[in-house]
């Protein structure tokens, strides 16, 4: 026999090999794809006239399959970069850059850790888990022309990977810097931020419940008014047989209602500052070249393990491994003055996702408070009414006991077994409020002991670190807005809600009309400009001169303004207030006459309208899109939540634009009236679709701008009389 023939066999083993390998693997997604196909006949979604996808299934996993299938059909690039992110991922489509944020999200846990946590769900759990991955992966069967980035394939336990109800939540807190430099020995530059700090939601939102006897109609009402980074949310209406029927703002890629209502009840997020997260400085040594750890009289082995993460290294990938250190405390996240130090955070996924979707679902405030008592929902403030009439309102949630000689605002020693938590607080233990007699609760990420007047709790009755929130501006102008209201609508609601007036000018502006009047100087350059400051109310429009002053002035000034040692970690609230009643006189002076040089210059007047200033845009599907002061823009008559405006607009200069856009604040936005039936009232920024070729891209733009919000169509019949299409998913 040739050496050719001889050479020729295995090559055409291989081949036929290969071959069978294909075939199987094709009958395997055939296989699939039939079986996701037949689920599908399950599920209707019906978009109505805005493209809010309104989901219907008999049971709720094929209510969670609609639900992530429509997700995707309206942001898929969303849905997978905060997965990308959560699981630990980043870096292998941004670079080397985002190690550090896949270190964090690994080190508080690993895939395994996740495999094992969905393996522990109940199975009502599970399903819904299956469903979630379900959802996704049939999407990107049905739509090939769909090329992810990363994910082409989405697994049951990568919900996991949420810490609470909030992608991003508790684990976002925790600094990569120090990260970094203990894992890495490299300083890390002043500035890092990790990818995933475009997705953070702003410290901002808005909770109202207004009880009814201050309504019209005597039914309790409720503001919905998340201040997230625009487009973080979609709108969503999901049902099933089995008594789920929520809607308003869904985070892409969770499979629960994040913040809304149903027909019962309705629940608002704010972010909360009561203390959930602990430094424990931990006494690690080497002994006969074994880490360990002390803990009162005992010596413990320090957890080591290691991790390998991939990394984008131009057009190829490459890999970096680090070693991972666990204390029972937790993973070692940095060091202090060469101390290990442990950062400790609510970390029980199963528990979370439970609380999450079970609150969709329940009927009254007795249902709601039992479900309160899983304990998860760490970051955020609750904001609650319902159809009984009930307004309360919880500061928090998840709140570690501790030992009230120690000062948890600072790191504690964590081989003194005192500082451990000793549990949880109970709900009943924490800042609570159940119908006060004004008939109305607020919160602003504001401290809760003026969430509802002089009927708040008092601070005195509860440990410094369950609400160490301070006041702020928001919180002032809630307080004022909605003290003496009697005759509520769901209209009225809106006006108090972008009332235009804003508290943070009321020092800031006095003082530097105070200034100039002490200098004794006319000031030619600046005298005009003072004096349209001087007759100003304070109120934001799209035509008020006074109020591009204000900002760029305000900006300015927290920008280059000196700030005593006294004043170190202060609030914002009282650091601007210093700039207006305490800073020198000729600071304010001088700030304020290069805030107008830098007008004329960029502007060519000073006198330059808001709305030519502040202005809407959004020109690609992108996450993080470009501005273009060349391009299309609409005027924004809404300004920053810094200084008290209740519907914030946050805008910036981004490279090449003089003027500002807005990229976080008031983003999806619902009133809602809770009845013998529910009403309700939402608006969402720009549109409910992230494709530009959609009409839902932009259908929403100017209503954003003018205030003017849109009924939801909530039971079926007023769902299918606004219906544009109908179909199941796939189709």
């Amino acid at each position: 026999m040739s050496l050719r023939r001889l050479t020729a066999r295995p090559v055409l083993f291989l081949f036929l090999f290969l071959f069978e390998l294909a075939a199987c693997q094709a009958g395997t997604q055939d296989t699939e794809h039939k079986r996701l196909e037949a689920r599908a006949k399950n599920v209707t979604i019906i978009r109505d006239d805005f493209g809010v996808p309104h989901v219907y299934a008999k049971t709720d996993a094929d209510a969670v399959f609609g639900m992530l299938y429509a997700q995707s059909e309206d942001d898929f690039n969303r849905i997978e970069q905060n997965y990308i992110w959560a699981t630990g991922r980043l870096a292998e489509v941004e670079g080397e850059d985002a190690l550090y944020s896949d270190l964090r999200a690994r080190l508080y846990m690993t895939v395994d850790e996740a495999k094992a946590a969905y393996a522990s769900a109940p199975d009502w759990l599970k399903a819904l888990c299956d469903a979630f991955a379900d959802g996704l992966n049939y999407y990107l069967l049905s739509n090939p022309e769909v090329k992810p980035r990363l994910l082409t394939r989405f697994e049951p336990w990568m919900p996991m990977y949420f810490s609470e109800g909030s992608i991003g939540g508790d684990i976002e807190q925790i600094p990569l810097e120090g990260i970094q430099q203990f894992y890495s020995g490299e300083e890390p530059a002043k500035s890092i931020r990790s990818a995933s700090r475009r997705f953070e939601e702003p410290r901002g939102s808005n909770g109202f419940a207004i009880a009814g006897k201050l309504t019209e109609s005597g039914n309790a009402m409720l503001l919905i008014n998340p201040h997230t980074s625009f487009f973080f949310r979609g709108e969503m209406h999901v049902v099933s047989e089995e008594g789920l029927n929520a809607y308003g703002a869904v985070t892409w890629g969770q499979f629960f209602v994040y913040q809304g209502f149903n027909e019962n009840t309705g629940w608002m997020h704010t972010s909360t500052a009561v203390d959930f997260i602990d430094e424990f400085i931990e006494d690690v040594f080497d002994e006969g070249g074994q880490l360990r750890y002390r803990y009162g009289e005992e010596i413990r082995p320090l957890q080591v393990s290691q991790v390998t993460l991939r990394y984008k290294d131009g057009g190829a990938m490459s890999e970096r491994t680090f070693p991972m250190y666990h204390t029972d405390h937790g993973p070692v996240t940095h060091a202090i003055d060469g101390e290990w130090v442990v950062t400790r955070i609510n970390w029980d996924p199963v528990h979370a996702l439970e609380q999450s979707f079970t609150r969709t679902k329940l009927d009254g405030h007795a249902a709601f408070r039992e479900m309160m008592n899983i304990r998860t929902n760490s970051s955020n403030n609750t904001v609650y009414a319902d159809s009984q009439g009930n307004i309360a309102y919880y500061h928090g949630n998840f709140v570690p006991k501790r030992n009230p000689q120690f000062d948890f605002s600072k790191p504690v020693d964590g081989s003194d077994p005192a500082t451990d938590w000793q549990g949880l607080h109970t709900v009943d233990e924490t800042v609570t409020i159940l119908n006060p007699p004004n008939g109305w609760i607020q919160n602003c990420n504001s401290t809760p002991f003026t969430a509802a007047a002089e009927f708040s709790p008092l601070p005195q009755n509860y440990p410094p670190y369950m609400a160490p929130d301070p006041e702020n501006f928001r919180g002032i102008h809630a307080v004022r807005v909605l003290t003496g209201q009697s005759g509520i609508t769901l209209d009225k609601l809106i006006e108090l809600a972008y009332d235009p007036y804003l508290p943070g000018f009321e020092q800031l502006i006095a003082g530097l009309i105070g200034a100039y009047d002490q200098s004794g100087e006319p000031l030619p350059e600046i005298a005009d400009a003072i004096a349209v400051l001087r007759d100003w109310d304070l109120r934001v429009s799209v035509d008020s001169v006074a109020m591009t002053l204000a900002h760029f002035y305000g900006s300015a000034y927290e920008e280059k303004g000196a700030i005593p040692a006294s004043l170190q970690g202060a609030s914002e609230m009282e650091t601007i207030n210093y700039f207006g009643s305490g800073s020198p006189a000729e600071e304010r002076l001088r700030i304020f006459t290069e805030t107008v040089a830098m007008l004329e210059s960029d502007f060519g007047k000073w006198n330059t309208p808001w709305g030519e200033v502040n202005r809407y845009q959004r020109l690609t599907g992108d996450i993080q899109q470009p501005f273009d002061d060349n391009e299309p823009s609409l005027p924004v008559g809404m300004a920053s939540g810094n200084w008290g405006a209740l519907a914030s607009f946050g805008a910036d200069r981004f490279p090449g634009t003089k003027r500002i856009y807005g990229t976080s604040g008031n983003s999806f936005v619902a009133v809602v009236e809770f009845g013998d039936k529910v009403r309700a009232k939402t608006l969402l920024a720009g549109g409910q679709s992230g494709d530009p070729d959609s009409p839902h891209f932009d259908d929403q733009a100017q209503r954003y701008v003018d205030r003017e919000f849109k009924d939801v169509a909530y039971y079926r019949e007023d769902v299918e009389r606004r219906a544009s299409r109908t179909y199941h998913p796939g189709e």
